[in-house]
């Protein structure tokens, strides 16, 4: 560990709804940040897309707000700040112009639903249908996916069609996006991804860590449009000219729920689970890939520099946390403020047999229904908004029991955990102050929920990474700070097993009823 007090790390942390900048110390203690929402645009139903220009202004007023604020609470920021990490959300696919670095589309957000015609087509004519790129990629033909969404926009814009027959288009995930931007854009900017992000594109082999010629000739993607994969902990390159930080190198780079991993300190057999916007429950499975047998994906947990050792995880993606959320804000006007929910829902002792399944563009793990949407069932003349804010949450802790009772069953299977579900999940994201939400979990899992002291665990674990690369932690400081920062609070499971079973029974119920619904007419 550096013993110079004066080192500093930056934390750029590239949400779905928001962005943040955070600096943190040599103790990894954040000394300051600050966080801007952006804007979401819903051209179609389904449809979800950002702005990446919009983006690209949030990552600029965050980093000179932080620096500001630091500044004024007496650190040296200027002189101190050694490296900066980036984490980002997942999925969303970005084509841009290489001579002048305009996005030649709006972004297409991970859970964008457009591309189901895709799938669609793709599964019909592909060996295996939706599991055809298991074994060497990990992942199912799904929406969610960045290939299927890069195939949509090739195929349907005509300025896209145009800049690929002058041989002038960029691919990229968000992080790609920033760094090529970051380092310099027309100007020399790099253009690369790290495995971690690159493994949620459908292109990327699990055992090379390298784009899979097999799925870029199937899928008709040209190679050059795609970016140089690095590893998640190296020295990327320096922040050019133009920026509120300049010449600091970008150290780290991870997709949000891996470097929530590394925030969480997650070793082999130890799993996490990130409350945003959807919500995202990864184990660490160590050096070994495991096949699900049971809904989820395998992917990549971290890898900590060129020469490290690959960890590899299991996943259970869920789309809509949070998002119901801000559906009951912004969309049907229950709550003012997101933070409401707690409140309202804890007027009530139950949902009064009320059930909300979120399936707004489909659900994910485990069952990968793109052709399922939401339902609100159970509905009566006693029914009230505080029982319909009580069934949201309740939606978000059931979904995470779905995938968890998956992962548990694979990783027992496979020996990468004892025949207990006691440790398998911690929780972070800022849906977790919501005390409401953790009891609950607790109760419709029948085992703890952990909830570390600090809970923005996604840009603790970008700034671990860049800390990594310069020197400035080593690997066990990391996971010491791990456990010194989880201080934990723990909520403990009291709903009997009776009423835990007929509750997820009649959920089970309720989820099957949102299949095939997404073709009827309202």
């Amino acid at each position: 560990m550096a013993k110079d007090k004066a080192v500093f790390i930056g934390s750029i942390d590239q949400g779905t709804t928001s962005t943040r900048f955070i600096i943190y110390d040599h103790e990894a203690r954040s000394i300051g940040s600050h966080q801007v929402e952006f804007t979401q645009f819903y051209p179609e139903a389904g449809w979800v897309e950002h702005d990446p220009m919009e983006i690209l202004e949030s990552v600029r007023v965050c980093m000179a707000k932080a620096l500001d604020k630091a500044t004024a609470d007496g650190h040296n920021v200027d002189s101190g700040l050694s490296a900066i990490g980036l984490t980002n959300q997942r999925e969303t696919t970005v084509l841009w112009s290489k001579s002048t670095g305009c996005p030649l589309h709006n972004a297409i957000v991970w859970m964008d639903a457009r591309t189901s015609s895709v799938c669609r087509k793709l599964e019909k004519e592909l060996p295996g249908g939706k599991a055809h790129f298991l074994k060497t990629i990990g992942l199912p033909i799904s929406p969610y996916f960045s290939a299927v969404k890069l195939i949509w926009l090739m195929e349907n814009v005509d300025t896209v069609k145009e800049a690929l027959k002058k041989g002038d288009v960029l691919f990229g995930t968000i992080d790609t996006w920033l760094i090529w931007n970051l380092t310099g854009g027309v100007n020399g900017g790099l253009h690369v991804t790290d495995v971690s992000n690159a493994s949620r594109t459908m292109l990327m082999n699990l055992r090379t860590l390298d784009w899979d010629k097999d799925a870029l000739k199937t899928l008709g993607i040209p190679a050059g449009i795609l970016p140089k994969i690095i590893s998640n902990s190296e020295i990327v390159g320096k922040i050019a000219k133009g920026w509120p930080i300049t010449g600091i190198p970008i150290a780290g780079c991870l997709g949000d729920q891996h470097a929530a991993m590394l925030g969480q300190a997650c070793r082999k057999g130890e799993a996490k689970s990130t409350y945003g916007t959807g919500a995202f429950i990864l184990l660490n499975t160590g050096e070994e890939i495991v096949e699900s047998k049971h809904g989820l994906l395998s992917t990549i947990a971290f890898k900590l520099g060129p020469k490290a050792p690959t960890n590899y995880a299991l996943e259970g993606s869920i789309a809509i946390a949070g998002a119901a959320v801000q559906w009951l804000r912004d969309s049907l006007g229950i709550i003012s403020t997101a933070s409401e929910i707690e409140g309202l829902a804890a007027q009530v002792e139950s949902t009064g047999g009320v059930y909300f399944v979120p399936a707004f563009n489909g659900l994910f793990a485990p069952y990968w229904r793109d052709d399922a949407r939401g339902v609100c069932i159970g509905i009566t003349r006693f029914t009230s908004k505080a029982h319909i804010a009580r069934a949201v949450l309740e939606s978000m802790c059931f979904q995470a029991k779905d995938v968890l009772d998956s992962m548990h069953m694979d990783a027992v299977e496979k020996g990468v955990v004892k025949d207990t579900k006691e440790s398998l999940l911690r929780v972070d994201g800022g849906a977790t102050v919501n005390n409401l939400l953790m009891q609950i979990q607790a109760d419709l899992l029948g085992s703890p929920v952990i909830r570390p002291a600090d809970i923005e665990t996604t840009a603790l674990g970008a700034a671990y990474a860049a800390g990594l690369a310069i020197g400035v932690w080593k690997e066990d400081d990391v996971f010491l700070f791990g456990e010194k920062h989880k201080k934990p609070t723990i909520f403990r499971p009291t709903l009997n097993e009776e009423l835990r079973k007929k509750k997820a029974e009649s959920w089970s119920r309720a989820v099957e009823r949102t299949f095939n619904l997404a073709d009827l007419s309202l």
